[in-house]
């Protein structure tokens, strides 16, 4: 029997990614997204919840969302949903259902999300049309070029077989 586990979402940063690296080196990034269901109720009158997920990067798209992304910053995340469970210092079993992105486009505009210090200025790209050199050169023999090269934020063409995620 076939099953899915797939989980797209459109919402707003409520913190900063926060990078960090495994034992073994990877990089991981995590952050939450809030999204928001309106609706009128019998009544007529409008009504609002907001749902929060927890989301998770690896490799070099964890490095990407952690330099571009900032607090209030407006994405599509899409992925699947993963929980861990571990035991805390208190001896407590926990648990925490997350969302495990393999594709992030940023939405809006810079200018939509508060500045942050330390966050570069402009336009950033999207997650799969990152700058070339955002790339690690790769040794493994290269895929046959079947997809048009694209034109990254900075002008230049970027091949999307080129960017690793």
């Amino acid at each position: 029997m076939k099953s899915l586990n797939r989980v797209e979402i459109i919402g707003n940063l409520t913190r900063d990614p926060e990078l960090r690296y495994t034992p073994n080196g990877q990089p991981v990034a995590s952050f939450g997204v809030a999204t928001n269901m309106v609706w009128t109720d019998k009544s007529g009158e409008r009504q609002q919840k907001a749902e929060f997920h927890n989301v998770v990067a690896w490799r070099k798209l964890a490095e990407i969302c952690a330099e571009y992304l900032q607090k209030g910053r407006q994405v599509y995340i899409e992925g699947r949903l993963e929980t861990r469970n571990w035991e805390g210092q208190d001896g407590v079993k926990r648990n925490r259902t997350e969302i495990v992105t393999n594709n992030v486009i940023f939405l809006g505009s810079r200018g939509d999300a508060p500045a942050s210090p330390g966050k570069p200025e402009g336009p950033a790209p999207k997650a799969e049309e990152a700058p070339k050199e955002t790339a690690p050169k790769s040794t493994a023999s290269k895929k046959p070029e079947k997809s048009s090269p694209k034109k990254a934020s900075g002008g230049e063409e970027v091949n999307i077989d080129d960017i690793p995620f």
